[in-house]
C-alpha cells in the first residue's frame, strides 16, 4: 500500500492501482497548490488528526458515527467523515471531478471510510422522496445522502446505487412540491420551505451536475440557493429565518437552520468552482464567475450577521438574537457548523473572507472545545429533534457531533493549505510546508483565487 499526501489530502492507493503508468497519471492531474509528498509512515493519527483543537477530536467523530439513526443524520455524519478521512473525494478538492472518480472506480467501498458508512444509512426500495431512504415526509432529508449514492454508484459499477440518485433527482425536479418562486419544498404534502433542507439538495443538485457535466442542473442548484434565499432572508436582518410555511413556520433566526444554509451553499459554490463543465465554454465559465460572486455574497450575509449576534458563553445562541428568554441558550450544534463555513471560505474566496473571519472561526473553535468531554460529547446542543426546546441537549447530538467534526476538518485544511496559521503545538510529524505567517498565507491565496472574483 502506498500513500500519497497532497497538503493534507491523502490517496491511499491499493495494490489494485499501483501500477506506474496509474501513478504517473495521478500524479499530472493533482492540483498545483499542493506539495506532493510519497510516505509509508502516516498513521491514520497523524493524517487525520495532524493537529490538536484542545478536545478530543477522535472521540467526537467516533460518537458522530454511532449516534445517527435519521436519514439526515447519516447524510451529516456522511459528510462529515468524507472531508475528515478521505478530503480528495470532497468537493472542497479543486480537482476532485477528475482524479477522484478515477480512484474511486479503482478501488473497493471500504476503501472509502466515509462511503462504506454511507451505505449503511441508505434504505433502497422506496418510491418518491424515499427513493434513498425513508424521509419521514420530508423531501431533502433522504437526498442527505444522494452524493454518497453517486460515489457509490461509481465503486465497482454498483448501479443500483446510481439508479436511486438518479430517480431522486427526477423527483426533486419533477414532481416534488415548489413554493410560488419555484423554490424545491423540504415537506412532500405541503408547500413549505426549511433552511435545514440547503444542505441536503442543492449540494446534490451541484454534484449530481458536475458528475453528469449538466450546466442546466448545475444553474439549477444555484437557482434553488437564490430561491431559498429569497424566502428566508429575513426583513431585518442578513440572518435566515428557520421554517415558512403552513405545518411548522418559524420566524426565528434559528443558529442551526443558518449554519445549515451558508454550509450547504458552501458546498455548492465549491463544486461550481471546480465544476469542469463550469468551464467548458466561454458562455458556462461567465455564468460561472456570477454565480460565484452571487454564493460568496449569499454566505457572507450570514456569517456576518452570525459574527454580529450575542453570545452566550462564547457560543452562538439557539436562537441567534434571543437574549430575552430561555430560547436563546448557547449551544454548539450552530456555532461549529457556522465556524466550518468561515474556515472552508477562507480558503475558497481568500479576498473576501479574511483574517477576520478565520480569528472568529478560531475563536467558535475555542469555545466549542471548552464544551467537549472527555468521552467526546459536545454540549450544550439544541435538540435535535426539537429545535424549540428550551432544555439543552446534553448526551450527544448527532447533527452536532458531525458538525463539530466538519469544523475540525474545515479547520486543518485551512491550515494546511497555508491560509490559517498552524497551532504552537501540534502531534503531528507531517512534513507539509506551512507559511511563516498568517498574513502571507492568505495574500498568496488569494491571489491564486483571484481569478474566481
Amino acid at each position: 500500500m502506498r500513500h500519497y499526501v497532497v497538503g493534507l489530502y491523502v490517496f491511499t492507493l491499493l495494490a489494485d492501482f499501483t501500477s506506474a503508468s496509474f501513478l504517473s497519471g495521478i500524479e499530472e492531474k493533482l492540483p498545483s497548490a499542493f506539495t506532493l509528498l510519497t510516505s509509508t509512515a502516516h498513521s491514520a493519527d497523524s493524517v487525520h488528526f495532524p493537529f490538536n483543537p484542545g478536545f478530543p477530536i477522535e472521540a467526537v467523530a467516533s460518537l458522530a458515527e454511532t449516534l445517527p439513526s435519521h436519514s439526515w443524520e447519516y447524510g451529516a455524519a456522511s459528510q462529515a467523515l468524507l472531508e475528515l478521512y478521505n478530503p480528495t473525494l470532497s468537493v472542497f478538492n479543486p480537482d476532485a471531478f477528475s482524479v477522484l472518480f478515477t480512484m474511486i472506480s479503482s478501488s473497493s467501498i471500504t476503501a472509502v471510510k466515509a462511503l462504506d458508512y454511507a451505505a449503511t444509512g441508505i434504505v433502497l426500495g422506496g418510491s418518491g422522496a424515499n427513493i434513498l431512504t425513508e424521509g419521514d415526509g420530508a423531501v431533502g432529508d433522504p437526498a442527505s445522502l444522494g452524493v454518497s449514492a453517486i460515489m457509490l454508484g461509481k465503486a465497482n459499477g454498483d448501479e443500483k446505487y446510481a439508479d436511486a440518485a438518479n430517480g431522486t433527482i427526477d423527483y426533486l425536479l419533477n414532481d416534488a412540491p415548489r413554493f410560488w418562486n419555484g423554490a424545491i419544498s423540504q415537506r412532500v404534502d405541503v408547500q413549505e420551505l426549511w433552511a435545514d433542507w440547503m444542505y441536503m439538495v442543492p449540494p446534490f443538485l451541484a454534484y449530481h451536475a458536475a458528475d453528469t457535466s449538466s450546466i442546466s442542473l448545475l444553474k439549477e442548484s444555484v437557482k434553488q440557493c437564490g430561491a431559498y434565499r429569497q424566502i428566508l432572508r429575513s426583513s431585518t436582518s442578513t440572518l435566515w429565518q428557520h421554517v415558512a410555511g403552513p405545518q411548522s413556520n418559524d420566524h426565528g433566526l434559528w443558529a442551526t437552520g443558518n449554519g445549515w444554509a451558508a454550509a450547504g451553499m458552501t458546498r455548492v459554490l465549491a463544486t461550481v468552482m471546480h465544476a469542469p463543465v463550469a468551464t467548458d465554454t466561454d458562455a458556462n465559465a461567465n455564468w460561472q464567475s456570477t454565480a460565484i460572486r452571487s454564493l460568496s455574497t449569499w454566505i457572507k450575509e450570514i456569517l456576518d450577521g452570525a459574527m454580529a449576534s450575542p453570545l452566550d458563553n462564547g457560543l452562538l445562541r439557539n436562537y441567534l438574537d434571543n437574549t430575552w428568554d430561555a430560547h436563546g441558550f448557547g449551544e454548539i450544534s450552530g456555532s461549529s457548523l457556522l465556524a466550518s463555513v468561515a474556515y472552508r471560505m477562507a480558503v475558497l474566496q481568500p479576498d473576501t473572507f479574511g483574517t477576520t473571519y478565520i480569528s472568529w472561526a478560531d475563536s467558535m473553535r475555542q469555545a466549542v472545545g471548552s464544551h467537549v468531554t472527555k468521552e467526546g460529547i459536545a454540549a450544550p446542543a439544541v435538540n435535535p429533534l426539537a429545535w424549540t426546546d428550551t432544555n439543552p441537549f446534553t448526551t450527544g447530538s448527532p447533527e452536532g457531533q458531525a458538525f463539530v467534526v466538519l469544523m475540525y476538518s474545515a479547520w486543518r485544511d485551512c491550515v494546511t493549505q497555508g491560509v490559517c496559521e498552524k497551532p504552537s503545538t501540534s502531534d503531528s510529524g507531517s512534513t507539509v510546508t506551512y507559511a511563516n505567517s498568517r498574513k502571507r498565507a492568505h495574500e498568496k491565496m488569494a491571489r491564486k483565487h483571484r481569478r474566481f472574483q
